[in-house]
């Protein structure tokens, strides 16, 4: 009994802009449960959310800059089309980031729900991003690479990195709030790695 083979075809590019509009708005509702939390998330957000406690840096556009010199590995190693997209996908982050409050106003939000609910988002969002060849820059670019070169999984890579993050912002957060924040942290990273695997997909 032969087993026909199916050869999987490209996202078309409005598949990819919708992928990418989709993705990038769960992305910042999910940033924005976490940043209303009070609690802290890994990768290069982690970093930009570590400057907008200590700072009060605006977290969009401290997100954008932060990006800026991962384009060249991005460019490098995964072409220009992964490098267009994630570029994008990055900017427009950055601009709901900023703009949503005029959008959406919480009073309250418990920190675990936060952390819980907004990385479970996230998780969703960063899928949708990765099945269509773009990712949020600078860890998630590293992640990728090393995915593609060596087979090793993004998530469980990401996930290394960003017990790093969450330790370091002990600086900025109470023990209870970086508890809860590694607890995020290992929800998304599980989200990634049960779901995204280099061969199970291919588009």
């Amino acid at each position: 009994m032969s087993t026909a083979i199916i050869t999987p075809h490209p996202h078309t590019r409005i598949e990819d802009g919708i992928a990418l509009l989709v993705g990038t708005l769960l992305i910042a509702f999910g940033l924005l449960l976490v940043r209303e939390g009070g609690v802290m998330t890994g990768g290069t957000a982690g970093i930009a959310l570590y400057l907008h406690y200590a700072f009060d840096y605006a977290f969009g556009a401290t997100f954008f800059v932060l990006n800026l010199p991962f384009y060249y590995l991005a460019l490098r190693r995964m072409g220009w089309a992964f490098t267009l997209k994630t570029f994008t996908a990055i900017g427009l982050v950055s601009l709901f980031s900023d703009q949503e409050k005029a959008f959406v106003a919480l009073q309250h939000i418990q920190p675990l729900y936060a952390a819980i609910i907004g990385n479970i988002i996230l998780g969703v969002g960063f899928l949708i991003l990765f099945r269509h060849r773009a990712s949020l820059g600078g860890i998630n670019i590293l992640a990728l690479f090393l995915q593609a070169r060596f087979g090793w999984r993004a998530g469980w890579l990401q996930m290394g990195s960003d017990v790093v993050i969450l330790l370091l912002s002990l600086t900025i957060v109470s023990l209870p709030l970086l508890a809860v924040s590694v607890l995020g942290a290992i929800v998304i990273n599980l989200i990634i790695a049960l779901n995204h695997r280099s061969g199970r997909y291919h588009a």
